[in-house]
């Protein structure tokens, strides 16, 4: 599986820290936080997890589902606040939504959320460091159901933007 080494080199050339996945598998076994690492060598034969508290990132995931439409309730919450979204390193889902990585501020405590409880609004899921061990992704060149975790488009991780920053601290 060359295209799941060479995109968590990717990911780690990006700061992410990457851990493995059962192949074709979305949850990790137990202690998944422990082997967080920057060795893609370590993923031979698995699926690729991005440890969100490893990697100091918030992710901010933009599903597409029946009427939830992230993309779209993002845009519009930039809209309405005279804000821009940065262009960002970003995982194209098999779903077609997007997860878009952000470097977390310092002492970030930002949890994650799924589930329409995101203050963000419907159709963002937040992973984050949070408190503890933090959230996880499913990483790009993951495969699940046949279908990829694309990476799209490979940029620099982009710090999270205080107005995103704003709602979202005290999550844990």
């Amino acid at each position: 599986m060359p295209q799941v080494l060479t995109a968590a080199r990717t990911a780690i050339d990006r700061g992410l820290a990457v851990f493995p996945l059962p192949i074709g598998g979305r949850v990790p076994e137990p202690g998944w936080q422990r082997p967080a690492t920057v060795l893609p060598e370590l993923l031979a034969g698995r699926g690729v997890g991005i440890g969100c508290r490893a990697s100091h990132v918030v992710a901010l995931d933009l599903d597409v589902h029946g009427d939830d439409d992230g993309r779209g309730v993002l845009a519009a919450l930039a809209d309405r606040l005279g804000a821009t979204v940065p262009e960002t390193f970003t995982v194209a889902t098999p779903s077609g939504g997007l997860r878009l990585y952000f470097q977390a501020p310092m002492g970030c405590t930002i949890g994650s959320v799924s589930g329409g409880h995101s203050p963000l609004g419907p159709g963002i899921d937040v992973r984050g460091p949070g408190r503890r061990s933090g959230g996880y992704l499913v990483g790009p060149g993951s495969v699940v159901d046949g279908r990829p975790y694309v990476i799209a488009p490979d940029v620099p991780v982009a710090p999270l933007p205080c107005w995103l920053a704003e709602r979202l601290q005290g999550q844990r």
